[in-house]
């Protein structure tokens, strides 16, 4: 069954690039709403955005949605992936401001928000997008791919020159709650030289050594270090998962990243959105139902290093 947040939810925060402090409350809503944000903070006009595919611009740094008033909402992604990981289908997003608030820069205090409020289950079936044909996209370097799985799989591979990164592989089934255990308090990197790049160029305004995992050649420079060996490649499938749910439904395919970002991924669901017998939309039993990301997660499994 689909479901929706129990409560409202509600934040306050810098975002990572505006530097601005809003406030964003998660509402519940009805079966088959899906996701939507409202800007409070518009008062004439469209101020409601579609969490979806077909809203998003190309944009490297994050995911920013547009309506066609020209109304947005930028870093959208760590917020997303933590409705598709904890199974939450249907909710209003209401916020004071242009960008989402980047927190510790990662999804734990979305996810651990919306465990603690609960999350309720609706009277309609959960549908899905499920993978027929292999698609893929790539651009220079970077390579983006879905094929077909019995489950969201998704598989990443990074490959940066700072030695504190370096080359970083791992592959993650999202069922059973793995994305909360596993992935969701994994945050933001960048390295300092594109910190001091952004900065110049008004970018990164409201970054900090406490929002991100900042590093310069084999030195982590963020306060504590790092929360685990592997967390830029852990943080790149959690940003994969983010930007895959702007799907409309949860996806039963495998996703493949290579050196992959926020632009290729979505260029990668216009793709197969694009590609007549590429995918079906069907409704799911409650077997196929128990595997999909955030089905039966609990509290509980809210990992302590967050």
């Amino acid at each position: 069954m689909q479901n929706t947040v129990k409560s409202p939810i509600r934040f306050t925060g810098k975002g990572l690039h505006s530097g601005e402090t809003v406030r964003m409350s998660i509402h519940p809503a009805s079966a088959d709403y899906g996701i939507w944000f409202r800007r409070t903070d518009i008062a004439i006009g469209d101020a409601m955005i579609a969490a979806r595919w077909d809203a998003a611009e190309q944009t490297p740094l994050c995911t920013r949605i547009r309506n066609e008033a020209g109304v947005s909402i930028s870093t959208i992604e760590h917020l997303m992936a933590a409705l598709a990981g904890t199974g939450v289908h249907n909710a209003l997003i209401e916020i004071d401001g242009s960008e989402v608030p980047i927190l510790d820069g990662s999804s734990a205090d979305f996810v651990h928000a919306i465990l603690k409020a609960g999350i309720i289950r609706q009277a309609s079936r959960v549908r899905v997008i499920e993978v027929l044909e292999p698609i893929s996209v790539t651009r220079g370097n970077a390579t983006a791919r879905l094929a077909p799985a019995r489950e969201m799989q998704i598989d990443f591979h990074i490959d940066f020159e700072d030695s504190a990164i370096g080359v970083q592989d791992k592959s993650l089934v999202l069922a059973n709650g793995s994305f909360v255990r596993e992935l969701c308090d994994s945050r933001t990197f960048c390295r300092k030289a594109d910190v001091d790049t952004m900065h110049a160029n008004g970018l990164a305004l409201g970054g900090t050594l406490e929002n991100a995992v900042v590093v310069d050649g084999d030195a982590i420079l963020s306060p504590g270090g790092l929360r685990y060996a592997d967390e830029a490649v852990r943080h790149k499938m959690l940003d994969a998962l983010g930007d895959l749910a702007l799907a409309g439904a949860p996806i039963l395919g495998r996703y493949t990243g290579i050196r992959a970002g926020h632009a290729l991924t979505n260029a990668l669901l216009r793709e197969l959105f694009a590609t007549p017998g590429a995918f079906r939309v069907r409704e799911v039993d409650e077997e196929t139902a128990a595997r999909l990301p955030g089905a039966g997660v609990h509290l509980e499994e809210f990992p302590a290093v967050a």
